[in-house]
């Protein structure tokens, strides 16, 4: 997992097809798009805009992905996300659903928090269980611009 802020990042510190969304995400206006799916790359690198109301941490399952990471970016508002290391132990919710790419699990132990704020972005990968959406505070909208990456442009950087 990487976490930081998008006004202070070395992308010469990060994968290419990582430096690909950071650049995106960087120069993008989201103020100017509407909610919805984009493409960067075909399949293998493309961006959801999303509008969001927070919830309560307990609301909101815990999930993986399997063959794609996740750039999560916090546009407008503020959330907390859950994370967690993979360990195989956590009890499943919902079983993977390969079009999805998504796995839910009912909790997960070990659990910390990120808190996000404008400009703040997370990379999750496929051993990172993530939990986003999470109330901080009280429950607000917010604007989350999530860059999805099949792992294997990542492992093409190898």
């Amino acid at each position: 997992m990487f976490f930081g802020h998008i006004s202070k990042i070395n992308l010469n510190e990060y994968p290419k097809a990582i430096q690909v969304a950071l650049e995106y995400l960087k120069n993008t206006d989201f103020d100017k798009l509407e909610t919805g799916r984009y493409t960067l790359k075909g399949d293998l690198i493309y961006v959801q805009v999303l509008d969001l109301e927070t919830k309560p941490k307990a609301e909101n399952l815990p999930e993986i992905h399997r063959t794609f990471l996740d750039v999560q970016y916090l546009h407008a508002g503020k959330e907390r996300i859950g994370v967690a290391p993979d360990l195989g132990t956590n009890e499943i919710a919902i079983p993977y659903n390969a079009e999805r790419d998504i796995l839910f699990y009912k909790n997960v132990q070990g659990e910390s928090e990120l808190i996000m704020r404008p400009g703040s972005f997370a990379v999750f990968f496929p051993e990172d269980i993530h939990r986003p959406a999470c109330i901080d505070g009280e429950s607000s909208n917010i604007r989350k611009v999530v860059v999805k990456i099949a792992i294997s442009e990542i492992r093409g950087d190898l």
